[in-house]
């Protein structure tokens, strides 16, 4: 074997191509002998000259590749000697490289089975002594690539303590290595120690340690190279990137946001050269760099970020002054508290650059209002005035770009306001109208988008403009080329919102054209304009509301067909096919771009999915189809049909569908259908039901599986997990209305799935989902609740303190609704519960709705039971915080709790009479409150009145004439 495959060897080097041929069919053949690896290695330490040594060094990678746990101990102990004497003692750097290749694909198989556990340390000792031993060796920087590669390889699986204590040691030496690489002109390799890098960041070990600091200013240094080649930088600023999105905390503790920002916020600044792939392009990387920290670090991201932007918009380089503005736009998103604090600054900054000269300065600006409008409500529409007006010049700009970005500002501006826009209606939709008729088409798209936010904002006023708006549409709703599909999606979505504005009358008679128009767009296999239709048929049934009958049978199909569909495509990529698992396959004495990870079944999202969702969200439409049939002669038998196609599609999507927005789409709708029909609707799905919410909160349904075949990760997962257990969330508060207290038994299986996601360990959007759904079933449930408090109640009181205001107030919540339906369970935390709520009522509190709902778990407590409340203490307390600020859910609660202690007469109370008079007269006046609780205070007055008659004349002349007026209206005469 071993002769015969040396002449092989020797005979596929040479230059005949039939030679060459006839030796790899013989090869091939061989490769099937088991002992085919004793003789590769053998020719790998023997063979007389360098390219046997290297084709059998490739060779023995291909064998091994998949077969390494098939290997005798013995052959593996020879190979792994084979291969060390191979790299530390050859010459020939090419033959180096394929041993070392060899080396990082056995890592893969060796590395988890536990052998060879020296070989990390021999690795490290190699790449350095390549670079100190053979640097005039032009191939020896291929030799380190693969000596790094193989160091990666053992990365996956590092993970207890001693090995991570081992690998720390060697990041120094990998920097090490990277530097000199760099100095000498091998980028390539530097590349590599990105790479791993990024493994590093990415692994659940802890493998970084102190090393972040070393990290950080090293990719720092790389990253404002200018003489080094993008890929290079772009790669340095990605490991920045990396670590502000899964390590913030590290660069947060070793002080390294500021040091980031100085490097990143100026290369926002630095224009791509011609030429050069925008995807590698400094400002771009940089831009993503500070969006993910200000979402992860913001309070320590704004100072300096604003501090650069005040600075750089004064810069005589237009480039700086565009990054002033870009910068501040990028962190509006995560910035949002600290924004807003400083709103009018960061305004003069962006309307400033919105009259630069530079036109890509005003397109940055416009960019930035779009994220202000988008992120700063209800703060930045207050500032119309100043606002709009810059907006309506910018419609004007010469420059398109800074057109198209000027719309959808204003989309984003408008989507928010109301009254406030009609002082502008006119010269807004004249410039709107204009633009529609004249524009070029990405113009026209985006000047849609805003018309739609105008539409919504005006309502009845936009009828003026309503009757061109359509007939433009007519227009777009006919176009059928490829390039126009998406204006057509566009016009479709903005004919669904001005139908909202102009209303039923108006609509009706004219629609039937645009419903055909819209039908027909189906057949043209374009899926954006699919999902604008079905938003589109959702606004129509709306609007119609019985009047959508006829269109129904032509609705509904589409729907149905649309949640039906195959949501994503594959790709199949696999360097081991059949012929590579027998033989070799194609053989080269230089295959190395075969090592890498073969991927497999990488899904794609399309718009197909984004189809689903507006289908499964149109699919609503189920509420008029099910009052229709109702009053015609299929009545109920069909209605029912209806509901049993939907249902059936929906409970499918959450346990069957791979993409989760889809999934949260349709737990969102059947809690629509369980609102608007009640159990009896859903009682023969109820088992199903339950069922799929179980996989859900499981975390074991088809869209919570990850893509094991595919080495791309989705940078939004954790936002999408949200996504969806909020809608699952969602399902227990709806059971529970609809059942009352005959939900205890399916609670009772859903609860400790539930509570997994009360944990410390998880984030604190999962423990206030928890903590809000648990109020709510509490609240609609009633008294079986009771069977859990003692476990619920050590939770919420923990979150009480959380430094989340959302979890703040979800906590009160529940502890009132906990108190109000635990009975005797929850009496014995009044202390504690009372303890914990005393922070919220103080002026350390900074959320009005975190102060509300405290105030309305203290109504629950003193409804309950009043005697266990020490009301001289609390009702001070109480009334400090009233009215209500925000939360107007409360109110029933917090104000018939303090009229039921005036009309009791209760002498804790009476002792407030000034407080309470000014009180009620607050909530009479105020727009907010419903007349039913206007009605409560009201009776409560009254009863003040009848107590104390005219000692209650002081405190009546020191109320406006309208508070007192108001309070006379709703105070019943005796």
């Amino acid at each position: 074997m071993a002769q015969s495959l040396e002449l092989l060897l020797i005979q596929f080097l040479m230059p005949d191509n039939d030679a060459r041929r006839q030796a790899e069919d013989q090869i091939k053949r061989l490769a099937k002998d088991p002992q085919v690896v004793p003789a590769l290695v053998q020719h790998l330490r023997t063979a007389k000259t360098p390219n046997v040594r290297q084709l059998a060094a490739v060779l023995l990678r291909k064998k091994i590749t998949g077969h390494w746990a098939k290997l005798s101990p013995q052959l593996k102990q020879l190979v792994k000697q084979s291969l060390i004497e191979s790299i530390t003692l050859e010459h020939s750097a090419p033959v180096r490289r394929a041993s070392a290749n060899v080396v990082s694909i056995i890592a893969k198989y060796a590395v988890p089975a536990g052998e060879w556990p020296d070989l990390l340390p021999f690795l490290f000792q190699f790449s350095q002594s390549e670079q100190e031993e053979h640097r005039e060796d032009e191939t020896s920087n291929r030799v380190r690539i693969a000596a790094l590669k193989a160091i990666g390889s053992f990365l996956e699986f590092t993970n207890d303590g001693a090995e991570v204590v081992k690998f720390r040691e060697f990041i120094p030496s990998i920097l090490n290595v990277s530097r000199q690489c760099l100095a000498s002109g091998e980028e390539d390799v530097a590349v590599i120690a990105f790479e791993i890098f990024d493994e590093l960041i990415e692994s659940p070990a802890p493998l970084l340690g102190d090393s972040v600091k070393s990290i950080v200013h090293f990719s720092l240094e790389v990253s404002s190279s200018h003489n080094l080649e993008p890929n290079t930088r772009h790669q340095a600023i990605q490991i920045i990137s990396w670590l502000a999105k899964y390590k913030y905390n590290s660069l947060k503790k070793h002080k390294l946001v500021i040091p980031i920002l100085q490097v990143m916020c100026p290369l926002l600044a630095e224009s791509n050269e011609a030429g050069e792939d925008d995807d590698l392009a400094p400002d771009r990387a940089a831009a993503e760099v500070i969006d993910t920290m200000a979402l992860n670090l913001a309070k320590h991201v704004f100072p300096p970020v604003f501090e650069f932007a005040s600075v750089s918009c004064q810069n005589a380089s237009p480039k700086y002054r565009e990054a002033a503005v870009t910068a501040i736009g990028i962190i509006s998103e995560g910035c949002v508290e600290w924004m807003k604090e400083k709103l009018e600054s960061v305004l003069h900054i962006v309307l400033g650059a919105l009259r630069d000269p530079e036109q890509f300065v005003r397109g940055a600006a416009s960019f930035a209002l779009g994220q202000f409008a988008e992120y700063l409500q209800p703060e930045i529409v207050s500032h119309y005035e100043s606002v709009l007006p810059c907006i309506l010049n910018a419609l004007e700009d010469e420059s398109d770009e800074v057109k198209e970005k000027s719309y959808y500002a204003l989309a984003a501006f408008c989507e928010d306001m109301g009254e406030e826009i009609l002082p502008f209606l006119d010269p807004l939709m004249g410039k709107l109208l204009a633009a529609l008729e004249n524009s070029p088409r990405n113009l026209q798209e985006t000047c849609m988008s805003a018309i739609g936010s105008v539409a919504a904002a005006a309502e009845q006023a936009f009828i003026p403009y309503a009757e061109r708006v359509l007939e433009l549409l007519k227009i777009f709703m006919v176009l059928t080329n490829d390039e126009d599909l998406r204006s057509r999606a566009r016009a479709t979505e903005l004919l669904g919102l001005v139908a909202e504005s102009v209303g039923r009358a108006r609509m009706e008679p004219i629609l039937p054209p645009f419903v055909e128009a819209a039908i027909s767009g189906f057949g043209l296999e374009f899926s954006e304009l699919r999902e604008y239709t079905h938003g589109f048929f959702s606004n129509i049934a709306g609007v119609l509301e019985d009047g959508f009958a006829q269109y129904l049978p032509l609705v509904v199909p589409l729907a149905f067909s649309s949640c039906n569909l195959d949501d994503g495509s594959a790709v199949d990529i696999d360097g081991s096919d059949d012929e590579n698992i027998n033989g070799f396959g194609g053989v080269s004495s230089d295959d190395e771009a075969h090592c890498e990870r073969s991927v497999r079944n990488i899904s794609v999202r399309t718009g197909v999915l984004d189809e689903k969702a507006a289908a499964t969200q149109a699919l609503d439409i189920l509420t008029a189809a099910h009052a229709i049939f109702q009053s015609h002669n299929e009545g109920p038998a069909k209605a029912r049909e209806i509901l049993d196609t939907v249902m059936n599609i929906f409970i499918r999507t959450m346990t069957e569908d791979d993409d989760k927005d889809v999934v949260a789409q349709a737990c969102t709708s059947i809690v629509e259908i369980i609102n608007d029909y009640g159990y009896m609707a859903v009682e023969p799905y109820m088992s199903r039901l339950v069922d799929a919410t179980l996989l859900l909160l499981r975390e074991e349904s088809t869209c919570q599986q990850p893509d094991n075949d595919s080495d791309i990760e989705d940078d939004d997962d954790t936002a999408h997990d949200e996504v969806i257990m909020d809608a699952v969330s969602d399902l227990l508060p709806a059971f529970a209305k609809s059942m009352g207290p005959h939900f205890a038994p399916i609670f009772a299986k859903l609860f400790d799935p539930l509570m997994k996601f009360a944990k410390s360990s998880r984030p604190l959007q999962d423990r206030t989902m928890v903590v809000a759904t648990l109020a709510e079933v509490a609240r609609d449930m009633g008294s079986p609740i009771a069977a859990y408090v003692d476990r619920v109640m050590p939770l919420v009181l923990k979150e009480l303190a959380s430094p989340d205001a959302m979890n703040r107030r979800n906590a009160a919540f529940c502890v009132g609704e906990l108190c109000k339906n635990g009975g005797e369970s929850a009496l014995k935390y009044y202390g504690d519960i009372l303890r914990g709520l005393y922070p919220l009522f103080g002026d350390s509190e900074p959320d009005d709705a975190v102060r509300d709902n405290a105030a309305g778990a203290v109504a629950r407590m003193i409804m309950v039971n009043p005697q266990s409340i020490p009301l001289n203490q609390v009702l001070p307390v109480l009334l400090k915080v009233l009215p209500l600020k925000e939360d107007f859910e409360e109110s029933m609660a917090v104000y018939n709790c303090i009229s039921t202690l005036v009309l009791s007469s209760n002498p804790q109370i009476l002792s407030l009479v000034p407080e309470l008079v000014n009180l009620f007269a607050e909530v009479v006046v105020s727009p907010e409150e419903s007349s039913e609780v206007k009605s409560q205070v009201g009776m409560a007055f009254s009863h003040l009145i009848s107590l104390y008659g005219q000692q209650m004349q002081p405190l009546l002349s020191n109320l406006s004439p309208a508070h007192a007026t108001a309070l006379a209206a709703f105070a019943p005469k005796s």
